[in-house]
């Protein structure tokens, strides 16, 4: 009768962890973003339809997939500014391979894939390896390498944009499943993954730890080294995936794409509540910190907001996210 009894939840225990929850920064920033949306439904008709609203998931979707391992690196008190000029660099490694192929040439439009997911792991390596053994500053050296892999873009491409790749290839970024489009698809699998992995793996408990305080995670016997490299690693194989689904979308490959998107992905993460001090965020707030600078764009849009102003508008949202997370850190003193 003990052990039956000691198997029924406990409701307190219960209601504690959904209080921690909501209090954690998703649900405030949930709330935000129904706000938000239900205020643009009354001020334009347009927003709340089914064509709108997959409009935004399709917008966001480049972000969104970078702005997953963007978490890793974050929540490891890291950063990334190459994240944009990798996406460039590995939809334009993949159109060089593939030029003059087919759209049905499934093998070349599969190599092509493989190689871009590869580029982008090979360069977020280098980012790890520099950052957790060479115990160089992530900012610079992700500056540096940012500058590297644009200019290395414009020296493949010669300034020149590249068209017509396989079907297999775009896929990713142009084509539907049951009236669902690929882009958010990836997108949507992409959070999964990378929710299941922060969440529910060692690594991910490994990757809070070494934010947290890596000394003590060092004496704790957690290979800090390691698991700072894989963080950067895995950030630049989603970089090459956010970069696939783009230049499928586009159905090309820009020397120029993705300007300014490691903003935009910082932005993302920074405002779904992943401190800058490390140590602390989700992929659940990931995704809503995107869709809200997403449903700001398209809502400022459809109100015939002056572009500029919406630019504004979106530095004031980041200003305040990390307002709030600055705040929160110095209660924690």
């Amino acid at each position: 009768m003990t052990s039956m009894a000691t198997k029924q939840p406990d409701p307190d225990a219960l209601s504690t962890r959904v209080i921690r929850q909501l209090r954690s920064g998703i649900g405030p920033l949930f709330a935000a973003l129904v706000i938000i949306c239900v205020a643009l439904s009354f001020a334009s008709p347009e927003f709340l339809t089914t064509s709108t609203l997959t409009n935004i998931m399709v917008q966001v979707s480049v972000v969104g997939i970078a702005a997953v391992g963007g978490t890793f690196v974050i929540i490891t008190s890291g950063i990334d500014l190459s994240v944009g000029s990798l996406v460039a660099l590995t939809g334009m490694v993949a159109a060089t391979l593939m030029a003059g192929s087919t759209p049905d040439n499934i093998g070349l439009g599969l190599l092509g894939l493989v190689v871009a997911i590869g580029v982008g792991a090979l360069v977020g390596a280098l980012n790890g390896f520099s950052v957790a053994w060479l115990r160089l500053v992530p900012f610079i050296v992700t500056l540096a390498v940012m500058a590297m892999g644009r200019g290395l873009t414009l020296a493949i491409s010669d300034g020149r944009t590249k068209f017509d790749f396989p079907n297999v290839f775009t896929a990713f970024g142009a084509k539907s499943v049951m009236g669902l489009p690929a882009p958010m698809l990836v997108m949507l699998c992409v959070f999964v993954i990378g929710h299941v992995l922060l969440r529910k793996t060692t690594f991910g408990h490994q990757v809070f730890a070494v934010g947290g305080n890596k000394e003590a995670a060092r004496l704790a016997g957690i290979p800090v080294q390691r698991v700072i490299f894989l963080t950067y690693t895995l950030a630049g194989a989603t970089a090459a995936i956010a970069g696939i689904v783009l230049a499928g979308r586009l159905n090309s490959a820009l020397p120029s794409a993705a300007n300014g998107l490691e903003l935009q992905v910082i932005a993302g993460v920074v405002i779904g509540g992943t401190s800058l001090a490390g140590g602390r965020g989700s992929i659940i707030g990931t995704f809503i910190g995107v869709v809200l600078i997403g449903v700001i764009n398209v809502g400022l849009s459809l109100l015939g907001v002056n572009p500029f102003w919406t630019q504004f508008i979106q530095g004031g949202v980041i200003f305040a996210a990390v307002l709030l997370d600055a705040f929160s850190q110095r209660r924690k003193l």
